[in-house]
């Protein structure tokens, strides 16, 4: 493929109300995953890895452990211009007013894409687990002489009701786009299928900004692609359905492929994090071709103890990250974050415990998610007794105990005086 001039808008202001309390402080892209990382740094690293280098990030509601994230994480040098990842919240440019929906985000920010002058803007989400070379897409997007492309990923009707769907000709340019109906348009010769969209877009720049601009002219409009710009684009302009299936990563098994979690609640954060614990997890986190970045923390190396009882700290089928310290205790089939301390004749079971959490002696945790920083006394029990899990912590839908963290001083460099 020629090179393109791409410029990347990352929509990362969601509440992400659904996953509370996990976002009681914070935005969804910013919700701890698998240990170490960020839900932002997914749509980050498929940018970095796939090329495009000049990124803006749209943030809005509860930004800040989301800033100091990026900052942390993702800051390139001053040396080339036009290599940056930059935040850019919301400025009210066109009036006090948050961002009304997804497509008005990016209107409000319409001089971004007039300043830069690419050929094609790549509008993706961040709240989503998953790789993708987004070359591919671009080729694709190139090949079909297309004014927008949509990402798509084929998902049983049953499961259609929280996605926009589209429905496509035999050549799958997209002729209608239909936001959450409950019976969508199957794919042609598979029944029961229907066509998802990822929420993730390529556009010819100069399309994109005039729909932007009509857009944002009809008071009726809620604003959203999802919703509003693109039914309206497919009955006008060529744009197409591009098939995530068919994308293919570097370094990624087979079975792998066509991974892709929406972790907007709960149960299906806690699923995909469960996801990441065997030897071959569904999604792998190990691929050296193409490496999912995080940011960097000076940590010691994990340890695994015995306890002066003799008891020796063990982890199973889990995810340990550095600095953690088992002391004569137990972790099975659970996701451990940074700096977590598990004391002696302690048990961690289907669980995902946050980074710099504390569990005391003899406690017992199962099916549950800790977040960051929180103290678990000695010889408490979550996950076993459903009243009392009610009672002192939040119990999702499918009992998923969830226990709040606890915010910490941020340290500052005392002044020499």
């Amino acid at each position: 493929m020629q090179n393109a001039r791409v410029l990347g808008l990352i929509l990362a202001g969601g509440k992400g109300t659904r996953l509370f309390p996990l976002t009681k402080e914070r935005t969804k892209p910013a919700v701890p995953f698998g240990g170490k990382y960020r839900i932002v740094d997914f749509a980050l690293s498929n940018f970095i890895n796939s090329g495009i280098y000049s990124v803006y990030v749209l943030t809005q509601f509860k930004s800040q452990s989301l800033l100091q994230h990026l900052r942390n994480a993702w800051q390139f040098s001053d040396l080339l211009t036009s290599q940056f990842i930059i935040p850019v919240p919301a400025q009210m440019r066109k009036g006090e007013k948050w961002y009304q929906g997804t497509s008005d985000a990016i209107y409000q920010n319409i001089h971004l894409i007039e300043l830069s002058q690419p050929e094609m803007v790549a509008v993706f989400g961040a709240d989503h687990i998953y790789y993708m070379d987004i070359r591919q897409m671009i080729g694709y997007h190139r090949d079909k002489g297309a004014k927008g492309t949509v990402a798509v990923l084929p998902t049983p009707v049953s499961e259609a009701g929280r996605f926009g769907t589209v429905e496509v000709d035999s050549d799958w340019r997209i002729v209608r786009f239909l936001e959450k109906v409950s019976s969508p348009p199957e794919i042609p010769g598979r029944p029961g299928w229907c066509l998802a969209s990822m929420g993730n877009y390529t556009f010819a720049s100069d399309v994109l900004v005039s729909e932007l601009r009509r857009d944002a002219a009809r008071p009726e409009s809620d604003h959203d692609f999802g919703k509003n710009m693109l039914p309206e684009m497919v009955e006008e302009l060529p744009i197409y359905a591009y098939d995530y299936l068919t994308n293919r990563v570097p370094g990624e098994r087979p079975e792998n492929r066509g991974y892709w979690r929406d972790v907007g609640t709960i149960e299906s954060y806690y699923e995909a994090s469960m996801d990441l614990r065997s030897i071959r997890p569904n999604l792998e986190l190990h691929n050296p071709s193409w490496p999912l970045r995080t940011a960097e923390y000076p940590a010691a190396p994990s340890r695994y103890c015995t306890d002066e009882a003799g008891r020796h700290g063990e982890a199973v089928d889990s995810i340990v990250s550095e600095g953690c310290v088992l002391n004569g205790s137990s972790v099975s089939r659970s996701v451990l974050g940074r700096s977590v301390h598990v004391e002696s004749g302690a048990v961690i079971e289907d669980s995902i415990v946050m980074t710099r959490c504390y569990v005391g002696a003899g406690a017992k945790i199962r099916r549950a998610i800790i977040d960051k920083n929180a103290r678990i006394p000695p010889g408490a029990r979550i996950g076993y007794d459903e009243a009392s899990d009610r009672e002192r912590h939040h119990l999702s839908s499918d009992g998923i105990v969830v226990v709040e963290g606890s915010r910490t001083a941020i340290p500052i460099t005392p002044v020499a005086i």
